[in-house]
């Protein structure tokens, strides 16, 4: 359940450890001279997620063997770690009724998603020979919305009853204690079942053996909904700084909890559906080596389509200065200069802001306060680029002056210097505000901020920015250039 904390990439080939490289022809040797004795005894004392690599690693036939010879619970935990497209060649190895017994050895949570992720044949074939007590759990867990908390909760957890002392807690977690999936925090229900506390182990062993679990309580605690969205979990964890958080129904009765590692499972989800979206891809349903060539195309292609659309509005904006364009085509030198200084500003803007409204350091209710945060970073931005941009024009029409036969007079270079500066001030001014705002704006329209990607801010910049530079060129320059 610790799989993307030992390993943030699905495929395992991606992340083989040095001990794993180190110790992977030595079990190879084992396995290809039959000494499973000691093959069990090596792979026991490695970590479950170096045991899933090396099993990668292996190929299927020598990995299917290598899985063989694990213990019971060791196969559980390292399966847990596996990729689906090496779950799946396990089982076809195995069959299906080992892969039942297999199954069973792990968590609630992890037996669903091992299921979910399953072909549809082979998830039947499983799910019908797992025991009725577990199949119900899985069963139960997959009814939930993908996505969903209850995707993630387990049933596996100790509960106290109020009425009793510690000395009987202690007892009872070393009862059944066992086959929970974390002993860090115990849970306090009533009669109904309903939650009434939480409770740290640590308050049960310093306390005294008899006095009553009612006196530890201070009933303050936080649940989950099994219906709410998994981002809202990794807030909550994160907010109280929690290692597991109960799940509760409508009426308050304990179905399960949450713990930190399927926390993180989806915290880095997130973060990776965040990062593809900014980067101008709609989020990918599969690891990046294992998605379809075609589908790859349809999630890049239809975002580069909708850019190159928005980018022929600078075609238009252009194709309307072009009088202005013939006369001074000295002016086209600076454009990209220009309008590249809009979009990385602006660019800088949205990543941050995005980035706020992930972590819940603002809300789209703060735009006037980031408006002026941002305005003043954008005259600081704005005055230094342009003084850059007024000495690039002086360098640049010096040289080729310089390179001129006729070099005639220059007065002209000074309106162009003060054109481009002017220019540039302008532009990261309103590129600032766009990226500051667009993302507060999507957020409000409940769409995912980090739409206002890098690509989208510099494509609506590239047309705001040309009209913004030509337009100042006409102020400045009519008369002297035009």
């Amino acid at each position: 359940m610790l799989r993307t904390l030992a390993c943030p990439f699905p495929l395992r080939s991606a992340c083989v450890t040095p001990t794993c490289q180190l110790l992977l022809p030595e079990i190879e040797e084992l396995i290809k001279a039959g000494q499973y004795g000691d093959l069990r005894e090596a792979l026991h004392h490695l970590h479950p997620a170096d045991v899933a690599d090396i099993v990668h690693e292996l190929g299927v036939k020598h990995g299917a063997i290598a899985f063989r010879f694990l213990t019971r619970d060791d196969a559980g935990s390292t399966f847990a770690y596996m990729s689906p497209e090496d779950q799946e060649a396990i089982i076809a190895e195995l069959g299906t009724e080992d892969s039942a017994k297999l199954i069973e050895q792990m968590g609630a949570d992890d037996r669903a998603r091992v299921v979910d992720e399953l072909p549809e044949a082979v998830a039947q074939r499983v799910l019908a020979s797992l025991t009725p007590e577990s199949r119900k759990e899985v069963q139960a867990i997959l009814g939930y919305p993908e996505g969903s908390v209850g995707r993630i909760m387990t049933p596996d957890y100790v509960r106290l009853r109020p009425e009793w002392t510690v000395e009987q807690a202690l007892a009872h977690i070393r009862k059944y204690g066992r086959d929970a999936e974390t002993l860090n925090v115990v849970y306090v229900i009533d009669e109904q079942g309903k939650l009434i506390d939480d409770l740290r182990l640590r308050q049960l062993i310093f306390a005294e053996r008899t006095s009553r679990i009612d006196d530890l309580m201070n009933r303050s605690f936080v649940t989950l909904r099994a219906e709410q969205e998994g981002v809202e979990a990794v807030r909550l964890m994160s907010r109280y700084d929690r290692t597991a958080l109960p799940v509760v129904d409508s009426r308050g009765v304990l179905i399960g909890i949450v713990t930190h590692d399927d926390v993180a499972d989806v915290a880095q989800q997130l973060a990776t559906e965040s990062m593809q979206r900014m980067g101008a891809v709609a989020a990918l349903e599969e690891p990046y080596m294992a998605t379809p060539h075609f589908e790859m195309f349809k999630k890049r292609g239809v975002w580069l389509a909708a850019l190159f659309v928005g980018q022929t509005i600078t075609i238009i904006v252009l194709g309307s200065f072009q009088r202005q364009l013939d006369k001074a085509a000295v002016l086209v030198m600076f454009l990209p200069l220009v309008i590249s200084c809009g979009g990385n500003s602006g660019s800088q803007a949205a990543t941050l802001v995005t980035r706020a409204l992930g972590l819940g350091e603002v809300r789209p209710s703060d735009w006037w306060r980031i408006v002026r945060r941002e305005f003043i970073s954008a005259a600081l931005l704005g005055t230094t680029l342009a003084a850059l941009g007024w000495l690039c024009v002086e360098f640049f029409t010096l040289i080729g002056h310089a390179k001129a036969e006729d070099a005639g007079s220059r007065h002209w270079a000074q309106y162009l210097a003060l054109s481009v500066a002017g220019s540039i001030f302008a532009v990261v001014m309103w590129g600032v505000l766009l990226g500051s705002l667009l993302p507060l704006a999507l957020k409000k329209c409940k769409v995912d901020p980090a739409t206002a990607s890098s690509p989208m801010v510099a494509t609506l910049m590239d047309a705001s920015g040309t009209l913004i530079y030509l337009g100042m060129a006409i102020v400045v320059l009519t008369g002297v250039l035009l």
